[in-house]
């Protein structure tokens, strides 16, 4: 049984790590975030402390090393801007960290961070799931089985809506959050290039607060890619469904399957981690890089191979931004 704590519990995605911490067999002795609405923890590890000040939760974590408790690992969930800062405090404190994507926001902060494990002799790891994905893993042994000259075409369309609320939230924020292209879709460049190989060319064809869309040509793929947090880009076909969010994914005009199999892959991920076998944070170098590319690059219109959805117009920010 191995000892965590976690920053960000009050988090959207933390229950996905308070769950694979249980699952994994293992305890949550701490835990900390800014807000106190974090009874979520209840259905979890009721007996873990909690602190809504991180002076405190340091301090803590310093005194259960005197008493033989020491923290094993720290489970990073706070907002994306802080991710590099909570794992140089987790490998400091002498523990091995857990970060959810994306790790960092500049590239090169991966860099400095490798340095911080080099002193410490501890472990940043991070949460790449969909790579643990069977459909992920099969589409990607059916690339690596065939010829190298071999060039797919993907067509990436990501929906998912996000109320007013996301914009007053730090989400909002480009340098917080990343923008849309960062928080909600790293994973997705992250699995593409994984399957696909590293990024040749990377094309912004519209971005603007609740959009992206572009075209990113792979060592192995023509990618056009379309992301939104706008309901009213769900298409009809989602709408008839009853479905409040779209995904999907197409290799050379025909539907890659990967719906199902979402449910457990952070316990998943926790489980390869625990086994030595985890993804330690400089094989997200390729996706972070990508994201800082897109969220620096001057759109270029309607130009080229574009995504079809590229074409909606642009709408205002809904407070006037």
């Amino acid at each position: 049984m191995k000892n965590f704590a976690i920053i960000g519990v009050g988090g959207y995605v933390a229950p996905r790590h308070l769950k694979a911490i249980k699952e994994t067999g293992n305890m949550l002795l701490s835990s900390y975030d800014k807000n106190d609405s974090v009874g979520v923890i209840d259905s979890f590890f009721p007996k873990a402390s909690f602190f809504t000040e991180q002076e405190l939760f340091d301090r803590h974590n310093n005194l259960l090393k005197t008493r033989g408790q020491s923290i094993d690992y720290l489970s990073v969930c706070s907002p994306n801007y802080l991710h590099d800062a909570h794992t140089r405090y987790g490998l400091r404190l002498g523990a091995d960290v857990i970060c959810e994507k994306p790790v960092v926001l500049s590239p090169w902060n991966i860099d400095a961070l490798q340095q911080i494990e080099h002193e410490t002799g501890h472990k940043a790891y991070t949460i790449l799931q969909l790579r643990l994905h069977p459909s992920v893993v099969a589409l990607k042994q059916m690339i690596d089985n065939e010829s190298t000259d071999v060039m797919h075409d993907v067509e990436l369309t990501y929906i998912t809506p996000r109320g007013n609320w996301y914009y007053a939230s730090w989400k909002g924020y480009e340098q917080k959050s990343g923008g849309v292209a960062t928080n909600i879709g790293v994973h997705f460049y992250d699995m593409l290039t994984w399957v696909f190989g590293n990024v040749k060319r990377n094309v912004v064809n519209v971005a603007s607060h609740d959009r992206v869309a572009g075209y990113l040509e792979l060592d192995r793929a023509r990618v056009r890619y379309f992301l939104s947090i706008n309901a009213d880009h769900l298409p009809t076909e989602a709408a008839i469904k009853g479905k409040t969010s779209y995904r999907k994914i197409d290799v050379d005009g025909n539907e890659f399957e990967f719906s199902n199999g979402f449910t457990d892959l952070h316990t998943r991920s926790y489980e390869e981690i625990l086994a030595g076998r985890g993804f330690r944070i400089e094989e997200a170098k390729q996706s972070i890089q990508t994201v800082f590319d897109i969220r620096h690059s001057e759109p270029i219109g309607l130009v080229g191979d574009y995504h079809p959805m590229a074409k909606l117009a642009l709408t205002k920010h809904p407070f006037g931004w």
